[in-house]
């Protein structure tokens, strides 16, 4: 009995110390760009877009396409390195154990 209060002891420390962590990463912010800059994403890494910049000149050069392919781009590597922050973030208190169902 004594093992198993002690292992429902760790396990509610580590999930403080992943509520903890998300939090933190609520705020913590990546930036990331497309087109050598001409569009720049910033995210949270808790996969929220903060903010999208566009030079005006991409803009005034009327290609809606390729707007939307660099605005693509940018948040989409933008979420991804958010993503990767949290993993690891989540993987030095978890030891590198894959938790189920996505929770982090």
């Amino acid at each position: 009995m004594r093992g198993m209060n002690e292992m429902m002891r760790q396990a509610q420390l580590m999930q403080k110390k992943m509520t903890a962590i998300q939090e933190e990463m609520k705020t913590r912010e990546v930036e990331s760009s497309a087109g050598g800059g001409m569009v720049k994403v910033k995210a949270t890494c808790g996969k929220e877009i903060v903010s999208v910049e566009i030079e005006p000149s991409v803009i005034e050069s009327g290609d809606v396409e390729m707007i939307q392919d660099l605005v693509l781009t940018a948040v989409n590597d933008a979420l991804n390195t958010a993503g990767e922050i949290m993993e690891k973030e989540m993987s030095s208190i978890t030891g590198g154990m894959k938790l189920p169902g996505g929770l982090f």
